[in-house]
């Protein structure tokens, strides 16, 4: 009768499951989150529905169904054995039983009901009892935990060989990629000396857009105004900001301005990147193998991408010595390349990718590395998350040249912070420099205009 269930004898009773050693195992991954008091207390019975359940159900029927029709038939298993077994759950608690088999059957356990979430962001497991999240800029802990170590590491193990990766004591931490595109990272013991430790950066479903930045208030809709010129008068920008401040999304939004009729060749480590546009080629870095082969690396991919005929080449991060391969793109024709680095200000970006061309192997002095720079980079955006959780374009920044043997740089905009209100929000405006940017001659010769007076020092832009 039922699709998911087994067409075998079934051993009668829970007593008989208990014996099965497989069955105990997969029943202790099964365990809800929710509540840390409310499931301490209704473990035993979870348990011992789910050996059941499991012993019941005919996984490989699974892959033919939806999960509607999954759903209505783990629900009519559960009601049955509930039954049997004397147990009563009111609808609601039924409900979450079948909501968490589910997540156990078909995602990812305790995890599931957060990455649905589509308010956070970042979720970070610290050990199986402690988990956290970002909404809205802000961390939290949650209620949300595992089991055991075990039922932790078994999921970890889950996500890493859906896209034929390990984890183990031999190979103790990896990056992997969900199905949703979501950024994952893992660490087990023993290097993470308290527990594994996971780290999952939500891929979101729908790019955020410059209109959105704004209404955010991380961008104005003034400087976004710029930003679309910039990209549109083809200047090669470098995006600088720390961990988690917001880089990827603005070159996201930044990349929506590119012409729909262009080449766009996109190069990271793992795919984050959500462009819109039609003619887009993806590159993705494959790291070594077991045995330390295979590695298809950033700067391999930024020499390929050359062969490619792109029009303009967009790399997700420069970390090494794909910077100096990146900057040769950006001087021989690929104008309105884009780029971005891990760096607090403007001047430690540009001191970064120094640094980067000299992981490159190549032979060449400091000021012929400055001078690559001066000539390659047009724009410094800085962008970075302020003491209350929020994110800000800090500074907009242009390259003028190099005077001696350093590069010159002026910045248009910034955010001038004023201190913090009683309730520990950051307070402050965006405001012109009042210097008119070197790349108002090519907006113009490309016939693009933006307000002069964008660029009044006394134009505060909120």
């Amino acid at each position: 009768m039922w699709q998911v269930r087994k067409t075998n004898n079934l051993k009668p009773g829970f007593e008989a499951l208990v014996e099965d050693n497989e069955k105990a195992r997969v029943a202790d991954d099964s365990f809800m989150s929710g509540d840390k008091s409310a499931a301490a207390e209704n473990l035993d019975l979870k348990v011992e529905l789910h050996r059941r359940l499991i012993d019941l159900i005919n996984l490989s029927a699974l892959e033919t169904m939806s999960r509607d029709q999954i759903e209505v038939e783990i629900g009519e298993i559960v009601h049955e054995q509930l039954a049997l077994q004397r147990h009563a759950l009111n609808k609601h608690e039924r409900k979450r039983l079948v909501s968490d088999i589910l997540d156990e059957l078909l995602g990812l356990g305790p995890l599931e009901p957060l990455l649905q979430d589509p308010a956070i962001t970042d979720i970070l497991v610290n050990g199986h009892d402690i988990v956290f999240v970002e909404r809205n800029g802000l961390l939290t802990r949650t209620e949300v935990r595992f089991k055991d170590e075990k039922h932790l590491l078994r999921i970890i193990q889950k996500i890493v060989s859906a896209v034929g990766r390990r984890v183990d004591e031999s190979a103790p931490f990896v990056d992997a990629r969900l199905a949703d595109g979501s950024r994952v990272n893992a660490v087990v013991p023993p290097l993470a000396v308290d527990g594994s430790l996971l780290s999952i950066r939500k891929f979101a479903k729908i790019p955020i857009s410059m209109q959105r930045l704004a209404e955010l208030g991380s961008v104005p809709a003034e400087i976004g105004q710029v930003l679309e010129a910039i990209v549109q008068a083809r200047r090669n920008v470098l995006i600088s900001g720390g961990t988690g401040s917001g880089k990827t999304t603005l070159l996201n939004a930044m990349s929506s301005f590119i012409d729909e009729q262009e080449r766009i060749v996109t190069i990271e480590d793992s795919a984050e990147l959500q462009l819109q546009q039609t003619h887009v080629a993806r590159l993705e870095t494959r790291p070594p193998n077991i045995e330390g082969r295979g590695e298809v690396s950033q700067r391999d991919l930024v020499k390929n991408a050359l062969r490619m005929r792109p029009d303009r080449i967009i790399v997700g991060e420069v970390r090494a010595g794909e910077a100096f391969d990146m900057l040769q793109a950006m001087n021989t024709g690929h104008d309105g390349s884009m780029t971005t680095v891990h760096a607090n200000t403007a001047r430690d970006a540009l001191s970064r990718v120094e640094q980067m061309i000299g992981m490159s192997g190549i032979e060449i002095s400091p000021r012929s590395a400055r001078g690559q720079i001066a000539s390659a980079i047009n724009v410094v955006i800085q962008i970075g998350r302020l003491a209350d959780g929020r994110r800000r374009l800090l500074s907009l920044s242009e390259l003028t040249g190099m005077e001696g043997d350093v590069i010159t740089m002026q910045e248009i905009f910034r955010f001038r912070m004023k201190g913090r209100d009683e309730n520990g929000t950051v307070l402050g405006h965006f405001e012109a420099t009042g210097i008119r940017p070197k790349f108002m001659k090519e907006l113009a010769d490309r016939g693009l205009t933006l307000p002069s007076e964008l660029f009044r020092p006394e134009n505060r832009l909120e």
